[in-house]
C-alpha cells in the first residue's frame, strides 16, 4: 500500500553525490515502498538540489527503527553542543 505521506523542507548545507559535492537546498522525507532496501516500507529521505538535476541527489532508505534511532541521535547531539555554537532559534534573538 502506498502511503503518499511526504514532507518537503528547504535546506541549507552540502551533500556528496555521484558527481561530487553539491549545494543542498531541499530535503524530501516520505514513508513508502523502497527502491532498494529489502523491506516492504521504509522511511525515505532525498537530499537534493532540484536545479541541478538527478546528479544532485542522495537517497536514503531506512527501516522505521533506524529512522527513529537517527532522529534521537540528531536530537542528542544538538542538545549537547556547547552554548554559542548553534544559531539562536527564530524569534528568540
Amino acid at each position: 500500500m502506498c502511503t503518499y505521506i511526504t514532507e518537503k523542507l528547504a535546506a541549507s548545507g552540502s551533500a556528496k553525490g555521484a558527481g561530487g559535492w553539491f549545494d543542498l537546498t531541499e530535503i524530501t522525507v516520505y514513508f513508502d515502498h523502497p527502491q532498494h532496501a529489502q523491506e516492504a516500507h521504509t522511511l525515505n529521505i532525498d537530499f537534493l538540489d532540484p536545479t541541478q538535476g538527478a546528479s544532485a541527489r542522495v537517497a536514503v532508505e531506512l527501516t522505521a527503527d533506524t529512522a527513529l534511532a537517527l532522529a534521537e541521535a540528531v536530537r542528542s547531539i544538538l542538545a549537547s553542543v556547547p552554548a554559542g555554537l548553534l544559531p539562536e532559534p527564530a524569534g528568540q534573538a
